[in-house]
């Protein structure tokens, strides 16, 4: 199984050097080291601390650091870029495109789909295996529905952008899907494949229409000349995006457990537990707190899971308000065709 997959990477490597042109940049400059190793340190040291979190507490030595470097580390970034942006170096990245306030609502789209979807795909495998013992063949079909309307959304938020603007099929998308995450709350240890049909497609469905249309947003509202790190901005945005998400929502929904299952355990220390039921460690949950029942613990993380979904379902329709009142905005540098602000 590991032979095909190298094979292919081989024969990508062999063709690409034979046949891909080398390109080089006459004036660039020095590569920003600085902005390199400060953006780095905020991308590293901002899951650390909050991945430590649900188990240390906020307070603690190990969770405010990290945090506290973090903070400063985004700092010297934003201070080194505008130093060689000043200069008339190359940065990092272009902090000057965030001038453009539809570039901004791009970002923002850019990081819906980490919080409204991508955290769902490492969250509900561990729910449906690691905790209700599902088999992979059924977790299979419920990710399915979820991830399948991926790959047709595309091609119809394509020829929606013909009858109406960009803003609006992305917003409502992202409206979609948060209905679809409220949906998916109210669905519980003992529900099937039909109970999770309609929350999974919303959820697919939703998030796949601005999926469709925001790489080409990407480039579409910046001047032509800087669409290059307008891209790269956003794939920076978009990958940093979901690490971040992940970290955050896991350390939320370990800290719901642990509220959940306080008023269960009375004077017991549930953070571990809820920890590892947050991992899905079904049975050292059980192990970590004597007592307790299987089916205790799976009715405590559906609740936590639903409050989860509500947040999240909140966070997804406060982007879509945002993304659709900044995109509609027009802008001297915006998009031509299907991607112009104010249609529809």
């Amino acid at each position: 199984m590991v032979v095909l997959p190298g094979s292919v990477s081989a024969l990508a490597l062999v063709l690409g050097a034979w046949r891909l042109p080398d390109s080089r940049n006459p004036a660039a400059t020095r590569l920003d080291v600085a902005g390199t190793v400060a953006f780095t340190l905020v991308l590293g040291l901002l899951p650390l601390g909050v991945l430590q979190a649900p188990a240390q507490g906020w307070g603690a030595v190990q969770v405010v650091l990290p945090l506290a470097g973090a903070v400063l580390a985004a700092l010297l970034f934003w201070r080194t870029e505008a130093r060689v942006l000043r200069r008339g170096g190359q940065a990092m990245l272009d902090i000057s495109l965030f001038r453009y306030p539809r570039f901004v609502g791009v970002q923002l789209l850019a990081a819906a789909p980490a919080y409204g979807f991508v955290v769902l795909l490492v969250l509900l495998p561990i729910r449906f295996i690691g905790l209700e013992g599902r088999s992979s063949w059924e977790a299979g079909q419920f990710m399915l529905l979820l991830s399948g309307p991926i790959l047709l959304m595309p091609g119809v938020a394509a020829r929606l952008v013909g009858r109406w603007s960009a803003a609006a099929v992305c917003a409502a998308g992202l409206v979609l899907c948060a209905a679809g995450l409220l949906w998916l709350g109210h669905c519980g240890p003992t529900s099937g494949l039909r109970d999770y049909a309609g929350p999974l497609l919303a959820i697919g469905l939703g998030i796949g229409l601005p999926w469709g249309l925001m790489d080409g947003l990407a480039v579409s509202v910046v001047p032509r000349e800087r669409a290059g790190m307008a891209a790269g901005i956003f794939n920076t945005v978009r990958v940093a995006g979901e690490g971040i998400a992940l970290a955050l929502v896991g350390a939320g929904l370990a800290a719901l457990l642990a509220t959940e299952l306080r008023p269960l355990f009375p004077g017991a220390d549930v953070a571990p537990a809820a920890q590892r039921l947050a991992t899905g460690d079904l049975a050292q949950a059980l192990a970590l707190l004597p007592g307790g029942t299987r089916a205790e613990l799976l009715q405590a993380y559906a609740r936590a899971f639903g409050l989860l979904t509500q947040v999240l379902a909140g966070v997804t329709l406060a982007t879509a308000c945002v993304v659709f009142r900044i995109l509609r905005t027009p802008d001297p540098h915006g998009a031509q065709g299907p991607f112009a602000a104010g249609r529809g």
